[in-house]
């Protein structure tokens, strides 16, 4: 496991105890405000630093591979596509200026300009995503939810613990935090129906994800290795893949999810790069059987990042309804992404590849209403009343997740997104 700067590192802008975004972090994402156009920026604190102003002013001068007006484009691709030498450097030098004994920007004229206030600022999609992948990889997730729909004395399915479970799911609806989700409507089929019905999804759910960026793409026919795979992944962010449980049930069999699944999935601005996430790696599970070799890894791929979930009714108090960890994972990004490619499918800068629901050992780790009202009748009460088996119009879904250690956080921010009726 990496271990943390010796000395602790300090920035002369004020980062609010417990933030998310300190200067072990510095995330990228892309924003705009009443009198700025869409452009890169990396969150500090409160503060947005403004990469556009920082290159047009000089301080990426040495860096010559950087092209002009790259920080102005409204996605992160191309700034992505120049490699991770070239990202990790422009992330180290903001790092480095923005240390407490450095005055070069601090003290220069154009400060005021290169830092941007974050409640001034509407954060956008961070990249522009073709593709996206959605994994089932959580050995406690995949277990309860084979326990109620199927046989409780087999939860998993045979090949479950040989490979990453997956399927292709629907990139252009894909949003960022804040964007209003319509209830999805469909074709549902209860046990004591004998006729399917039509009507606005009557058990909508939230799944908390991550998921991991692309940041190198291969050509038809390569693969990456589970040794290689890092080298291809930019960073992560929070993932929200909203789910009609009553349509996907009715529809899944036999080719797997459609109109349950991609009416919306919501992500966080930030993408944290893995370079952040470097200091909280961890072991993974013991994973049994032993799995084929093209699966097999030496280095720690699990992240200690602890998550949780709020829902939010209208005018009301959130509720905390969930706590879990993405290091419970069985399945792991080096792994994901291995097979993913090991029938030789091209993949590009800017794909998503989410984790799958993250469920833990405990009933209040379970990442989905599905399983923590357990199909609905183990209601989830809330703090100002009321109870809740799956997700109501009005109700707002928060995500959050950070990693923490030696008082050192790497945080995401969160992922919000409000239920509005259905159109």
């Amino acid at each position: 496991m990496s271990e943390l700067p010796a000395k602790p590192l300090k920035s002369w802008v004020t980062v609010p105890k417990n933030s998310d975004f300190s200067i072990y972090n510095l995330p990228f994402g892309i924003f705009q405000t009443k009198r700025i156009s869409p452009r890169a920026g990396i969150a500090i604190g409160d503060k947005i630093v403004d990469l556009a102003v920082l290159h047009e002013e000089g301080f990426f001068s040495e860096m010559t591979q950087i092209p002009h007006g790259i920080f102005l484009k409204d996605t992160l691709n191309e700034f992505i596509a120049l490699g991770k030498a070239t990202t990790k450097r422009v992330r180290e030098k903001v790092q480095e200026l923005l240390k407490e004994e450095n005055g070069a920007l601090r003290d220069h004229q154009s400060r005021g300009k290169s830092m941007v206030s974050r409640t001034e600022a509407q954060m956008l999609m961070p990249v522009k995503i073709c593709d996206y992948t959605d994994f089932y990889s959580s050995l406690e997730h995949a277990t309860n939810v084979g326990k109620m729909f199927r046989d409780p004395e087999n939860a998993l399915l045979p090949n479950w613990k040989h490979l990453p479970v997956g399927y292709h799911g629907r990139a252009s609806s894909i949003v960022p935090s804040g964007t209003p989700i319509f209830r999805p409507k469909g074709q549902f089929k209860d046990p004591n129906m004998e006729v399917p019905e039509f009507g606005p999804s009557r058990r909508l759910d939230f799944e908390l994800e991550m998921a991991f960026i692309i940041g190198k793409p291969t050509k038809m026919g390569d693969s990456v290795s589970t040794e290689d795979a890092e080298d291809y992944i930019f960073g992560m962010v929070l993932f929200n893949d909203w789910s009609a449980r009553d349509i996907q049930a009715w529809e899944y069999v036999p080719l797997g999810p459609f109109l349950g699944k991609n009416f919306a999935s919501s992500i966080s601005p930030w993408i944290v790069t893995l370079e952040a996430l470097e200091p909280f790696r961890v072991a993974g599970p013991k994973q049994e059987p032993e799995v084929l070799p093209y699966l097999q890894y030496k280095t720690d791929h699990a992240f200690d990042i602890k998550l949780e979930v709020l829902i939010q009714p209208e005018g009301l108090k959130a509720t905390k309804v969930c706590t879990s960890n993405f290091k419970y994972m069985y399945w792991n990004i080096a792994q994901q992404l291995a097979h993913h490619t090991i029938n030789g499918c091209n993949i590009n800068v800017g794909d998503l590849m989410a984790s799958g629901t993250i469920s833990g050992p405990t009933e209040d780790s379970y990442g989905s209403m599905l399983e923590l009202s357990w199909k609905g009748t183990k209601p989830i009460l809330l703090e100002e009343g009321g109870e809740r088996k799956f997700i109501e119009d009005g109700d707002s879904v928060i995500m959050k997740g950070f990693a923490e250690k030696d008082g050192i956080r790497v945080g995401f921010g969160e992922v919000e997104g409000k239920i509005l009726p259905a159109k």
